[in-house]
């Protein structure tokens, strides 16, 4: 079973980005752009992760960035770790406005244990490290340490400098 340290340490493993579909820029599907990663460690062949991006295309503050592990295991499966969000609109079922500002989701030991492969609605932070999908996708590198990713991103470079970053 998988605690929410062994999800922590998964999350901040050094890993890099080996393949991209589309190899350049995004592919625009159902009013979204889109791309995926194929991510690999640098300590583990075995462990992998993919990333999927998704902004919407009328709504931009709109996105999620999520990292998925593939764990191996037939029962476990994939398993969504942690999705960075922007606001997606006002929603009044939602009693700490979340769904108006940008958050994040992580998945917990519990949800896993219940059956769940990505993170829930109420396993949610609100932040303020991020404002934008070009801020989310240079801070969701930087936390899910992604090294290359100003190779495929060059725009995360641009905010590394841009926020005093080496």
């Amino acid at each position: 079973m998988m605690t929410d340290r062994d999800i922590q340490d998964l999350i901040q493993l050094p890993k890099i980005i080996g393949s991209k579909t589309p190899s350049a820029g995004y592919k625009e599907e159902k009013g979204h752009r889109r791309c995926e990663l194929d991510l690999q460690t640098m300590s583990d062949d075995d462990i992998t992760f993919a990333v999927f991006i998704r902004q919407n295309n009328r709504f931009i503050e709109n996105f999620s960035i999520g990292l998925r592990y593939h764990t191996g295991d037939k029962a476990l499966g994939t398993i969504t770790l942690v999705r960075y969000n922007g606001p997606h609109g006002e929603s009044r079922a939602q009693t700490d406005g979340h769904y108006a500002k940008p958050h994040i989701h992580r998945i917990t030991e519990a949800e896993i244990a219940s059956g769940s492969r990505q993170p829930q609605e109420s396993y949610r932070e609100i932040t303020d490290k991020y404002s934008t999908f070009e801020q989310a996708l240079h801070i969701f590198f930087e936390d899910t340490a992604v090294s290359n990713h100003a190779d495929y991103f060059p725009d995360t470079l641009q905010m590394r400098l841009f926020n005093g970053h080496q």
